[in-house]
């Protein structure tokens, strides 16, 4: 997904406790929506099995898309000549805290 695609889901998720994170991850209708979700999920594991902290004292202290590499495709046009066309990725990072 592009990065310009996730990063409005990730600034309204900045602030927010866990369960409304990710209760707006599920309703979300985007692709983004859903790889978000893994990755908050897979953030609040990681805080209970190795920080020990409850999962209902966490909020999102950061979520950052930033860009990853782009792959470079051609379409073909007329006269054997082609177009370039960018598919761009992203890393996305969510960062939690207990509120300390």
């Amino acid at each position: 997904m592009t990065p310009s695609k996730a990063r409005d889901l990730a600034r309204k998720l900045t602030g927010l406790r866990v369960a409304e994170a990710l209760q707006l991850t599920t309703v979300g209708e985007r692709k983004a929506a859903v790889q978000i979700g893994k990755t908050l999920k897979s953030a609040i594991a990681n805080a209970e099995n190795n920080a020990d902290l409850p999962a209902d004292t966490l909020r999102v202290k950061q979520a950052v898309i930033d860009e990853g590499p782009r792959m470079k495709r051609f379409w073909p046009r007329a006269r054997g000549m082609v177009s370039h066309i960018e598919k761009k990725m992203c890393h996305v990072k969510i960062v939690l805290t207990d509120g300390k």
